[in-house]
């Protein structure tokens, strides 16, 4: 079973990291939502507070196959002020994977990790993506790094996941149980 955490900060955009939490929860991914605020409390991005099954310093990298960032304005902010997570990106960036959609792939490019790549983002950021390759796609992949643009390329980026985690038939099952 693939395993995957994903960092939630205040301010994340609600739709980019529950849909892909949920998502990959039914593909059969162990996922764990990743709290980087020092409790397991969390406002998003339109003042839904949720709480995170744990908190981020307190999570188990070790068998995990992949990190992912959820964007959202100042969850993106969040997660960018955020020694741990950058930290944890560039770690999984040498031979596991990291994902990032919306205004978060600007962090993975502020880190070095897309220079050369392609990659894609939200338009709003692209000035922030340094010397990547923007393809302007929905889902962008490069090597082990994944990019999506924004909100309504979540689906399509949970489910590239999902292929990179578990394969084309767990694609087919999430995609045909959603209606997708």
């Amino acid at each position: 079973m693939s395993k995957a955490i994903v960092f939630f900060a205040d301010g994340f955009e609600e739709c980019e990291g529950l849909l892909v939490v949920d998502l990959l929860r039914r593909a059969g991914v162990d996922v764990k939502t990743a709290s980087i605020n020092g409790s397991t409390k969390i406002l998003s991005s339109h003042g839904i507070t949720l709480f995170a099954d744990l908190r981020a310093e307190d999570a188990d990298y070790a068998d995990a196959d992949i990190v992912i960032l959820p964007g959202g304005l100042k969850g993106t902010e969040n997660l960018a002020a955020s020694s741990f997570v950058k930290e944890k990106c560039l770690e999984f960036a040498d031979g596991k994977k990291v994902a990032a959609i919306c205004a978060a792939p600007s962090i993975l490019a502020s880190l070095g990790l897309l220079e050369g790549r392609k990659a894609t983002v939200h338009p709003n950021f692209e000035d922030k993506m340094s010397d990547a390759k923007l393809t302007h796609e929905q889902v962008t992949v490069d090597g082990n790094i994944t990019t999506g643009q924004a909100l309504g390329a979540a689906i399509p980026f949970a489910l590239e996941l999902i292929r990179q985690l578990e394969g084309e038939e767990k694609v087919a099952k999430v995609r045909k149980g959603i209606c997708f």
